[in-house]
């Protein structure tokens, strides 16, 4: 007998960002349900037959708590909703540091459970690796920073070494330190493989013997 594939019911999605012409605040798609929920929730206006919008004039912080009313009043009603990220009032503005954190301490968790060479090589990898590694993306910062510094201060006139010049040397000092973490996750990755314990209480092949 021939199984057929369920049918699901799937809500018109509906985005909720700022129109930069404008300015205003817009509700974009959505059904019937959706438009009363934007009216109800977030205190939305018709603007015509394809979308809502917030009422003119309402400061920016008013807009925001509207818009993320509405949205997530819309998602629990079943909705699917994106709702721009400049209007989240529940987004934290350093949510790209704390990712950031969060990936060193999941790298550094990695290889702590590491029980193999290959799985510290990974780790090693994800630091040094010459495309898109920390430490080369943060010497590619560093560097920035430099040629920025020097072009905002102009040439030094001091007898003092320039610390512009030191950031510099400092950068060259990086390069060979990825470079000494690619060789280690080399020799990491040639490391050879323990052999797995067996558990308490395995039994253990006789060892054989000699006639």
């Amino acid at each position: 007998m021939k199984q057929h594939e369920p049918d699901f019911l799937a809500l018109e999605y509906v985005t909720i960002t700022k129109d930069p012409r404008t300015g205003l605040v817009v509700a974009i798609g959505g059904t019937e349900q959706a438009a009363g929920i934007l009216q109800h929730s977030g205190g939305f206006l018709s603007g015509a037959r394809t979308y809502h919008r917030l009422p003119h004039g309402l400061p920016f912080e008013q807009q925001r708590l509207k818009a993320t009313t509405a949205a997530h009043a819309l998602l629990a009603a079943g909705h699917s909703v994106h709702l721009d990220p400049a209007l989240n009032m529940l987004a934290t503005p350093d949510g790209d540091r704390d990712a950031a954190l969060r990936y060193l301490g999941h790298l550094a968790e990695r290889v702590a459970a590491a029980e193999t060479g290959s799985q510290v090589a990974e780790v090693l990898t994800e630091i040094a690796a010459p495309a898109n590694g920390l430490l080369p993306l943060t010497r590619q910062v560093v560097v920035r920073a430099a040629v920025a510094a020097r072009a905002l201060e102009g040439t030094s006139s001091s007898d003092e070494p320039d610390p512009i010049d030191r950031l510099l040397e400092i950068t060259h000092s990086m390069s060979r330190a990825a470079q000494a973490i690619l060789h280690a996750r080399n020799h990491a990755a040639r490391a050879p493989q323990k052999a797995p314990v067996p558990p308490p209480g395995t039994p253990q092949p006789p060892a054989s013997r000699r006639r």
